[in-house]
């Protein structure tokens, strides 16, 4: 039976470099899969490009091209990434310079564009989901609206013989998804094999959680080597059953657990998976041990997708002020609370206008903000912090403003102050018919 090799190269868009040249090194793969687009990100990208045209992929694009490029065109392994998130094409062109500093002639390279509906949405009276209100609410503020392709025009990449493939907003699993369909010659309507691909996928897509990273917790949970932590591969075969493993001799572990955990990660409902390429069911999946650091997935179903494509829309919502300084030693508490006290009462009497203002003791209440207990030993040492929303950059910088004159007129003590402001992007979502999505994918070569 045919099997190919998949690895994961990254679970998001800062991640760790060196665990994917271990895996184009010495994964024996196929393909290695670069997951690098949040929610968030891409309208942070929009905003990039717009001040930019030449920019919007993800930063670290280069730095991944060049450390992992020679090893895989040496050894045949093709590379599918999201990292074009707002501008694919120019991550390709990007990609295409690299690849020839490296003397890397005749390589293929796709961009997968056409999920940016922006246009589309904020014309649109559409209803939000997840969160209360239409689309309307937000268009004025909106800054991008990004609909999440399946694995359709990686497949076509593929064919088209692309040795890299760079998409912009896709669902997470279908970049996994679309060297099984390619490989394998899925029909579109195999709902069962293509619900296991799409687990295969989900389990690969938070790399270096499935080999215990986030699933580490000491005396409880161990995992060796967490330092040197290897990311995941799986071996899957011709019916879309897999085993998870990862480079031997790399930190880390893949075990039952790690890989019950990682099913379950952001899924609400195991037998209504809902992704652009089907609606996946993983409540019949088995697991077993395959040996060390290998386990093996079966059992996984699938049924016709949906009509609509999940839309992220990126909008400006207001601003953030943050400001923090540290207290030590002897009555550290004391002096914490106190200097809370005195920038509540200033941001009163400034008049700063805000929202959703907190008054922390890291180390005390910052997460858990039940009181201290009266026989808890008082903290060595804490660190205050004071945040709110503002409608703008100017009111959110008064914020940190007023912590940071604690240093000469607050508590004895204060030290390590540090502030900032920014502006805040959220993100809602909304549901838009697939009939009005038409991805395009076009080359360029090296």
């Amino acid at each position: 039976m045919k099997i190919i090799r998949i690895g994961s190269g990254a679970g998001y868009s800062g991640d760790r470099i060196e665990p994917a040249l271990q895996l184009a090194e010495h994964g024996r793969l196929d393909y290695l899969v670069f997951e690098c687009l949040a929610e968030r990100t891409i309208a942070l990208a929009q905003q990039a490009r717009r001040a930019d045209p030449s920019t919007g992929y993800d930063p670290l694009l280069p730095e991944r091209m060049q450390t992992v490029l020679r090893a895989c065109v040496e050894r045949g392994v093709r590379v599918i990434t999201n990292m074009g998130a707002a501008n694919p094409q120019a991550a390709v062109r990007e990609t295409v310079r690299i690849a020839r500093s490296l003397g890397l002639e005749g390589i293929r390279v796709a961009a997968v564009t056409g999920d940016d509906v922006t246009q589309i949405v904020r014309n649109a009276d559409l209803p939000l989901v997840e969160t209360q209100g239409r689309v309307q609410d937000v268009a004025e503020r909106m800054i991008s609206a990004n609909a999440y392709l399946g694995a359709g025009p990686i497949v076509e990449a593929l064919q088209g013989g692309a040795d890299v493939v760079i998409t912009g907003r896709v669902g997470d699993p279908s970049m996994f998804l679309a060297p099984m369909i390619h490989e394998f010659n899925w029909a579109w309507d195999d709902w069962n094999r293509l619900g296991r691909g799409t687990l295969v996928g989900h389990l690969l897509e938070c790399a270096g959680q499935i080999t215990g990273g986030y699933f580490a917790d000491p005396g409880y949970k161990d995992v060796p080597d967490l330092a040197g932590l290897g990311f995941p591969l799986a071996e899957v075969a011709e019916t879309g059953e897999a085993v998870i493993t990862k480079v031997e001799g790399s930190g880390g572990q893949v075990t039952l657990a790690t890989c019950k955990e990682q099913i379950l990660y952001e899924v609400h409902d195991p037998a209504n998976y809902l992704q652009p390429d089907v609606i996946a069911d993983f409540s019949n999946v088995r697991l077993r041990n395959d040996g060390p650091d290998r386990v093996a997935i079966s059992g996984g179903a699938g049924r016709v997708h949906t009509d609509t494509l999940k839309v992220s829309i990126g909008y400006h919502d207001s601003y953030i002020g943050e400001g923090q300084m540290s207290y030590a030693g002897p009555g550290a508490l004391a002096r914490a609370q106190l200097a809370l006290h005195i920038v509540e009462a200033r941001l009163k009497l400034i008049g700063l206008k805000s929202t959703d203002l907190r008054f922390d003791l890291i180390g005390l209440n910052s997460v858990n903000r039940a009181p201290l207990i009266h026989h808890e030993p008082e903290p060595r040492e804490l660190r205050i912090r004071v945040a709110g929303r503002t409608r703008s950059l100017r009111e959110a910088m008064r914020i940190g403003n007023e912590v940071e004159t604690l240093y000469t007129n607050g508590p004895a003590g204060g030290g390590g102050a540090w502030k900032f402001a920014r502006e805040v992007i959220a993100v809602v979502s909304t549901l838009i018919d697939r009939q009005q999505v038409r991805p395009v994918v076009s080359y360029e070569v090296a």
